[in-house]
This record gives structure tokens, C-alpha cells and sequence, in this order.
């Protein structure tokens, strides 16, 4: 059977019983699934002061492919639907770790992950590329939300990350 949509899940970090998105900043896969488009199912409200003064923050959270047998190939992830606010902007990252790994852990939302590169690619074509993802694998993807000082109030601020790949069928 290959690997459909419903097969590629996305997990936070912060241990394995983490379910709290804000302490999802790395280290072990939880076993807590993103399963909603909610408002802040990933990052907190923006206060007033951070709108202000801008700020940015980071989430780490892991794709992981949980089709039984068969590998997702070339995976790639991306940014299909980035944030309507022009005062906000999503950046993605894969993780430093490899390929079923633990990623690291940074020390609060502010900091930044070490050795990763964020960028805002809209197009699966232009995805970053996570590689082959094999039945139960799992890859770190790090967000970067960024707050331009200044920014105004925006309700349903939201973004859409996608991974997708070939199934080999």
C-alpha cells in the first residue's frame, strides 16, 4: 500500500508526552499529533508589547511518515499558504538532526536553533528536501515566526505547512 496524505503526520517536540505547543523548542518526538488548524495550536497569542517592539519565535516539530511498509521518497516540505498579515512572515527549517533523530533543544522561543537555514518556499517544487522518509521515520521541521515592529492587530493569522513526496507506486 504507498504512502498517502494521511500517512504523513506532524508530532511537537519537547519530550514524549509533551503536549504543550509552547514548550515545543526540540528534543524528543512527543507522541502528541497536530491534528487541527486551530489558532494557536503552534505559536501563542502576540501581545501587545511583542507587536510593538516585533519579536521572533521558533517551534521545532518532527513530520513523521506512519504508512506501515512503505517510504515516503524524496520527501520535501513547504510553506502552500503562508500568513495573510503583512506584519507577520513564516520561515521554515529542517532540523539539524538526522533522519529519525532526536533534534536539539533551544533554550526559550527566542532562540534560535543552531546550523539550520530558514526559508519561505511556496511551492513543493521549491520545498525543502527532507529525503526519504521510511514507514515510521520521523524529521525535525523548526518554524520561525517573525512579528514586524509596529505590527497591527490581525485576527485568524494563520499559516499551512505541507510535506509531500513520491510513494513509489
Amino acid at each position: 500500500m504507498a504512502v498517502i496524505a494521511a500517512d504523513i503526520k506532524f508530532f511537537l517536540s519537547g519530550g514524549a508526552a509533551n503536549s504543550d505547543a509552547n514548550a515545543s523548542l526540540g528534543g524528543v518526538k512527543s507522541s502528541v499529533e497536530i491534528t487541527d488548524a486551530t489558532l494557536h495550536n503552534l505559536f501563542d497569542v502576540v501581545s501587545s508589547a511583542e507587536a510593538s517592539a516585533g519579536d521572533v519565535e521558533y517551534r521545532c516539530l518532527y513530520v513523521e511518515n506512519t504508512n506501515a511498509t512503505d517510504t515516503l521518497l524524496t520527501a520535501l516540505a513547504w510553506i502552500s499558504s503562508n500568513t495573510p498579515s503583512g506584519d507577520t512572515a513564516l520561515a521554515i527549517g529542517l532540523g539539524s538532526a538526522a533522519i529519525d533523530a532526536t533534534e536539539q533543544t533551544v533554550a526559550n522561543e527566542s532562540a534560535a536553533p543552531a546550523a539550520v537555514t530558514f526559508s519561505a518556499p511556496a511551492t513543493q517544487g521549491a520545498g525543502l528536501a527532507i529525503g526519504n522518509l521510511a514507514a515510521g521515520e520521523h524529521k525535525a521541521i523548526w518554524l520561525r515566526r517573525t512579528i514586524s515592529a509596529g505590527a497591527a492587530a490581525y485576527n485568524n493569522d494563520t499559516a499551512t505547512i505541507n510535506v509531500g513526496g513520491d510513494t513509489g507506486a
